[in-house]
């Protein structure tokens, strides 16, 4: 729990880096040097396990979904952390754990009951209760982290069955192939003039993304995903810590109210689905 802790916590400062980052960066870019600091981290985690064929797949095809879905989920959410709050964009992309319970029904064909169905519901009003989507207040570029959730969400579908066949250590070394040639293809034309601190943006981004992966891959190892998957919900009370301190920036209550409605319905559709 404490590995997900600081799991969580690590890509909570990812993302108060890339509020900033995104304003005088390309996505692309962005996305670059994650994947890069994603390949030396499946190089590190492969030496640790003394994989030296972690390059082999079992379902190559598998491995590109999942390679492609990761890049348009992390756009996303870094798109969104451009135009909303941090608060807000984690607040929508808390539905995750919901949607992968949801989806997982509607493509793997998984059972489930009534009261998962009812929790789930839920966590959508809480949703709504964010957006308020009819209202002079709503935002449609808070559509932006509901379609990263929903990228994620069947990313993390793909990533279990990917996992059946795989070892971690190579299906980071996937993700980060092909992010570094997509991102790097794409990125040339939208490449953005560094500046003096981009070095230190950079850095960062590759050093809290590496750190939350690596730390979610010791805590998914000690113990079930049922036990790591509710602290998921930290990143929301990390990023209205963070949204404060470095951008003034607070939720209003309904939006506290949908985040906390969320929170429930999530912690409890993970609940239902750990005792089945």
């Amino acid at each position: 729990m404490l590995f997900a802790v600081m799991a969580y916590f690590s890509f909570s400062l990812l993302d108060a880096v890339q509020k900033t980052a995104i304003i005088y960066h390309s996505v692309f870019q962005l996305l670059f040097i994650k994947y890069c600091f994603v390949l030396f981290l499946s190089l590190i985690e492969s030496q640790r396990k003394k994989n030296y064929s972690f390059y082999k797949s079992g379902n190559v095809k598998i491995q590109l979904l999942r390679s492609v879905l990761s890049i348009i989920e992390s756009a996303c959410f870094i798109l969104s952390f451009r135009y909303l709050s941090l608060a807000d964009a984690h607040s929508i992309a808390s539905l995750t754990p919901v949607l992968v319970v949801a989806l997982s029904a509607v493509i793997l064909r998984e059972h489930v009951s009534l009261k998962t169905w009812i929790a789930i519901f839920i966590g959508f009003i809480g949703v709504l209760i964010i957006m308020r989507p009819g209202l002079s207040i709503f935002d449609p570029k808070s559509l932006i982290p509901l379609a990263g959730a929903f990228f994620l969400s069947i990313y993390q579908i793909v990533t279990r069955k990917a996992s059946e066949k795989d070892s971690t250590e190579t299906s980071l070394f996937y993700t980060s192939i092909v992010g570094i040639i997509l991102m790097g293809i794409i990125g040339y034309s939208f490449w953005q003039p560094l500046m003096d601190y981009s070095l230190i943006f950079f850095i960062a981004i590759g050093l809290f993304f590496s750190l939350g992966l690596y730390f979610q891959i010791i805590a998914l190892s000690m113990a079930r995903a049922g036990i790591i998957q509710p602290f998921h919900y930290t990143l929301i009370f990390w990023a209205i810590i963070l949204g404060y301190i470095f951008y003034d920036d607070f939720p209003d209550i309904p939006t506290l109210i949908g985040a906390l409605v969320i929170t429930i319905s999530g912690i409890y559709t993970l609940y239902i689905k750990e005792q089945n």
